[in-house]
């Protein structure tokens, strides 16, 4: 997967949101407000050229000290990176 180009994460009235720059992108029928979490996400695979939902899982686990040993705690970080990545897949937002 890779971050279609053109989006940048901004923050607006206290949320984060992801807007489309330049007018060609502009498409105000599927605005992605993201909650603290997603946006440490977005801002970290944004950096890279390709990532998966292990990538993010990953990543969950370095940042917020997940215990990689416990198998509940890691299942669930894969979990909720699958669901919010299949998310950013339907909103167009990431690309294969």
């Amino acid at each position: 997967m890779k971050v279609r180009k053109g989006l940048v994460l901004r923050e607006v009235c206290g949320e984060q949101i992801l807007v489309a720059e330049g007018k060609e992108n502009i498409d105000f029928t599927n605005i992605v407000s993201m909650n603290e979490t997603a946006a440490f996400l977005w801002k970290e695979i944004e950096k890279m050229e390709s990532f998966d939902a292990d990538t993010m899982a990953q990543l969950l686990v370095e940042n917020y000290q997940i215990d990689e040993e416990t198998p509940l705690s890691l299942e669930q970080a894969k979990d909720d990176s699958a669901t919010l990545l299949e998310a950013w897949l339907e909103a167009g937002v990431v690309e294969e």
